[in-house]
């Protein structure tokens, strides 16, 4: 195996672009290989040092996190937690607090996992990620990025630099809510994000939905059809029954198939319930799992 340090875009870009793969935290392709999913690949290229990929900047009409950001950065950034909290929600409960720390937004979405906390919410802000390799750059969405666990729409060569969030309307919140059955070092068994934006009626004006670990990618729900209603038991009870109907979850070691489908409309109507809290003005800490008792009690 050879391994080459990046001091420089340039020099992480003409590595991928001679076969390495990045490597920044190490927390997916560690672990991956520990566990005999994925071997090692022949060419590694550390790219934890370009400080250029650390930062969160605010250009006006979006939010941009450089891809080297940790999800503990992302949990406590005053910007994140108060414009797009499903995502702050989301970085608070991924692995341990070491993992937060080392743990990188890039690479979180880049391993494109299904189960990943992060998807979800990136997926109802309407998130785009900016790719860069030594022929250039372009954005894609997050919704077109991922075709399967762990397949990108990314070219081998292609570097994940930044994740870009759209800057959020007036009167729009979000949460991030997950089944979970420990604290720590865990995957979600389901979870679902929601953004909801209200009327002067506090009925709803803008909703989107994406629900983690129930298809081969995170996937967003067709809630449109509730703009106008208020969010209600019926409304909720509606929205619960259209998660559980857009799920297409397995059975494995850790939930079946039935179980997944029905908890993912559970967590569905809390995530809404609780973004829809927020945009009326009502403090749920960060993460919503913890604030509202909901998931592991230890």
């Amino acid at each position: 195996m050879s391994f080459a340090i990046a001091a420089s875009l340039d020099e992480a870009l003409a590595a991928l672009a001679a076969g390495a793969r990045p490597i920044a935290g190490g927390s997916d392709l560690v672990v991956a290989a520990r566990h005999g999913k994925a071997a090692l690949p022949d060419s590694i290229v550390a790219i934890d040092r370009l400080s250029d990929l650390a930062s969160i900047e605010s250009t006006g009409d979006r939010l941009r996190i450089g891809a080297l950001v940790s999800h503990a950065e992302l949990m406590r950034d005053e910007a994140v937690v108060r414009s797009y909290t499903a995502l702050a929600d989301a970085c608070a409960l991924v692995g341990s607090p070491a993992t937060r720390n080392v743990g990188t937004l890039g690479g979180n979405v880049m391993n494109a996992s299904p189960a990943m906390d992060t998807g979800a919410p990136l997926m109802v802000f309407g998130a785009e990620v900016e790719l860069r390799s030594i022929n250039g750059g372009r954005t894609v969405a997050v919704s077109e990025l991922w075709q399967g666990p762990g397949r990108t729409t990314a070219a081998p060569d292609e570097l994940c630099v930044a994740v870009l969030l759209p800057r959020r309307p007036p009167r729009s919140a979000s949460a991030y809510i997950r089944l979970e059955y420990r604290r720590a070092m865990e995957i979600a068994v389901v979870g679902a994000a929601a953004s909801v934006t209200l009327g002067a009626s506090d009925t709803i004006e803008a909703i989107a939905l994406a629900l983690t670990a129930v298809a081969p990618t995170i996937v967003s729900v067709d809630v449109e059809s509730f703009v106008g209603q208020s969010v209600d038991e019926e409304t909720l009870a509606s929205i619960a029954a259209a998660a559980a109907d857009r799920s297409t979850p397995i059975s494995d070691v850790r939930a079946s198939d039935r179980y997944r489908r029905h908890c993912v409309g559970v967590m569905a109507r809390r995530a809404v319930e609780a973004a829809a809290r927020r945009a009326k003005g009502e403090t749920i800490a960060v993460p919503v799992n913890r604030a509202l008792g909901i998931g592991a009690a230890r």
